[in-house]
């Protein structure tokens, strides 16, 4: 067994417990939505939109919006394009598999992106650079990305797979939006029981829910060792010390 089947399988389990693929929930994202303050008619897009459950709220916020998600993982919008079908969003929410670093059109009046500055070559900076750029003077953008609330200690590095450098502070982050010529109009962090429940449905649930409905699978045991791992990882290493933030910006 290699380490990349067992990734595989534990990423492949369902992730239809899944509301947000992120730390947040409904409270904090009606929070998010109304310091967008999409207008109607507004249009919108969202960079590595996963299947989209924000964008969906967001354009269901502002009648005669539009949204377009862009999304490489095919589940993941083959999922986004059922919701939307199933809130009658069909014709004001689409997908397109596109890296979101490819993604060419401009004069959004929002743009999001939720943990996916990865898709950026040059990271965090790229990746705010890039949506001021889809973005008209005076429109607005929603970024999430990690941080750290407080120094990594090894522990924390080994359960992240992270180095010091990856991830500044939280008033970093907020310089690096003003860098790329976006002003915060409102900060917020996922909470610790936003966080919980991720990691639980998610990143170490996902795998325990598969480990358990196939114990006799050959690959069943390297599966459960590396949901135990995980969870040291987390419960043992970066729970309280890395962050996520949500940044929403005016342009």
């Amino acid at each position: 067994m290699s380490a990349e089947e067992i990734r595989a399988l534990m990423s492949a389990a369902p992730n239809d417990r899944l509301t947000w693929n992120t730390p947040l929930s409904d409270h904090h994202a009606v929070q998010l939505i109304t310091a967008c303050a999409p207008a109607p008619g507004a249009r919108i897009v969202d960079l590595g939109s996963g299947w989209g459950e924000l964008l969906a709220r967001l354009v269901e916020s502002a009648p005669g919006s539009t949204g377009d998600g862009v999304e490489t993982d095919p589940e993941a919008v083959a999922r986004g394009r059922a919701l939307a079908g199933e809130r009658g969003l069909a014709e004001r929410v689409r997908f397109h598999e596109v890296p979101a670093a490819e993604w060419p059109e401009k004069d959004y009046d929002l743009a999001v992106s939720i943990g996916a500055s990865h898709a950026w070559p040059g990271g965090t900076a790229e990746a705010l650079a890039a949506l001021r750029a889809s973005v008209r003077p005076g429109g607005r953008v929603l970024f999430g990305e990690g941080f750290w609330e407080r120094e990594p200690d090894a522990a924390a590095l080994a359960g992240l797979g992270a180095e010091p450098g990856d991830f500044g502070s939280l008033l970093d982050l907020i310089r690096q939006a003003e860098a790329a010529g976006l002003r915060a109009l409102q900060v917020t962090v996922a909470d610790q029981r936003e966080w919980d429940l991720f990691e639980s449905h998610a990143n170490i649930g996902r795998g325990e829910r598969w480990a358990l409905a196939h114990p006799d699978h050959p690959l069943h045991d390297g599966v459960v060792a590396a949901v135990d791992e995980r969870r040291t990882g987390y419960y043992g290493g970066y729970r309280g010390t890395f962050g996520l933030a949500y940044l929403v910006l005016g342009a």
